[in-house]
């Protein structure tokens, strides 16, 4: 296995969400200051890959077992003082545990530039840090696996940081803000940028789509951030390869999804949920993800009339309110 905390300085301290903070190395090379207040963050892996976050000048970097360092995570070793002949010591050993799944994400890769989806690296904002015990007690009242990355932030209000990968790279984030004022979030997303992709599995069959982030979490979906559907997503959320089904919102907006799906022939699922609960993650709140699983396969429909017919309902118990 490939150790990078061995790699690490002897001052270092970890935080009880698995990132192990030191001195960062990068933001000396970066025109910052030297840091001095360990705000150099990863987070390692059972089987070697790792997350890097610098959460004083925001560079960020990655490694996956089985590919072949990326440019910035070879920069950041090499800011480590990691030996050159080490660093290609840990590429060579990377490549050898390449597998099956390795190989279909790299023809993945493949498909998605032929079909022009690609999105530019992107560093979190500079004051990120890591969750304290309000946010993480906001995401299990949400809910939510520990097991993503999340950041916290204070300014210019206190919020959860949630990273938007693809291909396991950082491209953008979300900010949820804990205070009750509005906007509840921000976003920095590029054109036809979907959540979600890297929380697929390979074998998987089905993959859900829904509007909000933490949604997707919920229940290992995709999220399209907004109640709408443009080409460039389309293109994207096609290139999984699976049978694909919309789960919206149920409310105004989350209509104007079920239209856009039954536009482009895929199915749609609108459970018979309670009327204060009106998306996947209060479902997931109020029953846990398995249930909620169960109720949005069983709501499954493909026929456009019965999603119409449902839909029509929908409106009518919306109007009521």
């Amino acid at each position: 296995m490939i150790d990078v905390v061995s790699f690490l300085p002897g001052k270092r301290k970890q935080t009880a969400s698995g990132w192990i903070s030191f001195n960062a190395p990068c933001c000396v090379h970066r025109g910052d200051t030297q840091d001095k207040r360990q705000r150099g963050g990863i987070k390692p892996s059972l089987d070697g890959s790792w997350s890097y976050h610098c959460f004083n000048c925001g560079y960020t970097a990655s490694f996956v077992l089985g590919r072949n360092l990326t440019f910035k995570a070879r920069r950041l070793l090499e800011w480590m003082n990691v030996p050159q002949e080490e660093i290609e010591r840990i590429n060579l050993e990377s490549l050898k545990h390449k597998s099956i799944e390795g190989l279909l994400g790299e023809r993945q890769e493949i498909v998605n530039k032929l079909q022009n989806i690609e999105f530019e690296d992107r560093d979190l904002p500079a004051d990120t840090q890591p969750l304290n015990d309000t946010a993480e007690e906001y995401l299990q009242h949400r809910c939510i696996p520990m097991d993503y990355p999340f950041m916290y932030k204070t300014m210019p209000r206190p919020g959860v940081v949630i990273p938007f990968t693809h291909d396991n790279q950082v491209v953008g984030h979300a900010t949820r803000f804990l205070d009750d004022r509005t906007p509840r979030y921000i976003n920095d997303t590029q054109p036809g940028y979907v959540f979600g992709t890297d929380l697929q599995g390979r074998d998987w069959r089905y993959v859900l789509v829904v509007e909000g982030v933490f949604d997707a979490l919920s229940i290992g979906g995709l999220a399209v951030l907004h109640a709408e559907i443009n080409d460039a997503q389309v293109r994207l959320i096609r290139s999984l390869g699976r049978e694909i089904i919309v789960v919206p919102d149920q409310d105004a907006a989350g209509m104007r999804l079920v239209d856009r799906a039954v536009e482009l022939g895929w199915a749609v699922s609108m459970p018979d949920w309670p009327a204060d609960v009106k998306d996947v993650n209060d479902a997931v709140i109020r029953w846990g993800k398995l249930a909620t699983l169960i109720t949005i396969m069983q709501a499954r429909e493909t026929s456009r009339i019965k999603i119409e017919l449902r839909k029509k309902q929908l409106i009518k118990q919306l109007n009521k309110k």
